[in-house]
């Protein structure tokens, strides 16, 4: 069964213990079940005491890393078993991993391969099925970043991401975004160069000074490109000359344009929406309970390559300032933001 989606921060390593310890204490909120936690072959733990691994942590860290084997609890009693990487500085040299990395030991429990939902006497929907799977799976993708990203009001993490791949991809090749400070939101754009066209991993670079990514962008060739792929009708390149002019411009503009292209789903999205609210209001009386058969109104819907290659083209997007001055964009596990930042872009002239 394939791992994922795979979730990714980056901190100093002069904090990194707090920041993993934070995010354990946030993901873990009922200790009922163990947490086994190895740095290497002569420590390890096992306990249900987050504090338990921290002392441990903090008393072996720097000479070695850190993974730990726990049960997240999501929401609506949804318990997702999870494992939680600490590396240290030496070991991102030599093969960058995160600093902080976490997936899913099932993407299928972000991503499940089957809804239960009180479909009614309606027409079946792929569409509108499409638009419940989006929900339900943006739910506990903005959940999950956030505890492991901003647990508390710290700021320890400036930025984390995350993926279907397990590699720290370009923030405009993820599913989601974090970003501590709301102002930043063009790292996503640089580092998405630094990374597509120096080939530097996105783990490496994080945390940078947004003034060292603007120089790294601006050492390219004048007029060097980078090919994206994408769904939308607009440019599938990113132009050196378009990620500094993003750079020079107010984030505020840059958000209000992320905002409104989110905020317009295409016509094949607009259109299943009515029915998939529907089917969500008959449903919301028995999520979270196993109803199914005897009588029940719920149906086990199964998610086919059709739901799959709606959701790849059509999912929307989800731009979500936060009450500490971050902001997170998220769409669907199955597609990209790069859409959305294309949509932004354009709508500012800001494409080459």
């Amino acid at each position: 069964m394939r791992e994922g989606p795979f979730f990714f921060a980056w901190c100093d390593e002069a904090q990194r213990v707090d920041a993993f310890g934070a995010a354990l204490s946030a993901l873990i909120k009922e200790q009922q079940y163990f947490i086994r936690a190895i740095m290497d072959r002569d420590t390890e733990c096992n306990t249900t005491s987050v504090d338990e691994v921290v002392a441990m942590l903090r008393a072996h860290f720097g000479r070695t890393d850190a993974e730990t084997y726990f049960v997240a609890s999501l929401s609506y009693d949804h318990f997702v078993h999870c494992i939680l990487r600490c590396f240290t500085d030496r070991s991102e040299r030599l093969k960058p991993m995160g600093p902080i990395h976490m997936h899913g030991r099932r993407i299928e429990a972000f991503a499940p391969m089957h809804m239960d939902l009180a479909l009614g006497r309606g027409p079946r929907s792929v569409q509108a099925e499409a638009v419940l799977a989006w929900h339900m799976a943006l739910e506990d993708i903005e959940d999950v970043l956030l505890r492991l990203c901003a647990p508390d009001a710290s700021g320890r993490v400036p930025t984390g991401g995350c993926t279907t791949a397990r590699t720290w991809l370009a923030p405009v090749a993820l599913c989601a975004t974090y970003n501590a400070d709301a102002r930043d939101i063009a790292r996503d754009l640089a580092l998405s160069w630094i990374c597509l066209h120096d080939k530097e991993r996105v783990s490496r670079t994080a945390g940078l000074p947004l003034e060292a990514l603007r120089a790294q962008v601006e050492a390219a060739p004048p007029g060097a490109c980078v090919a994206l792929r994408h769904s939308s009708g607009h440019s599938s390149s990113l132009s050196r000359e378009t990620v500094l002019k993003a750079l020079a411009t107010p984030s505020s503009a840059l958000l209000e344009a992320l905002e409104a292209a989110a905020e317009v789903p295409d016509g094949a999205w607009r259109a299943a929406e009515p029915r998939a609210r529907e089917i969500y209001e008959r449903t919301l009386p028995f999520r979270g309970r196993d109803e199914q058969g005897n009588g029940s109104p719920l149906s086990q819907v199964e998610i086919t390559l059709d739901h799959f290659e709606f959701l790849v083209h059509h999912a929307r997007f989800h731009v979500r300032r936060l009450p500490s001055g971050g902001v997170v964009l998220a769409t669907h596990p199955y597609r990209t933001l790069w859409p959305l930042w294309a949509d932004a872009l354009f709508a500012l002239g800001l494409m080459s």
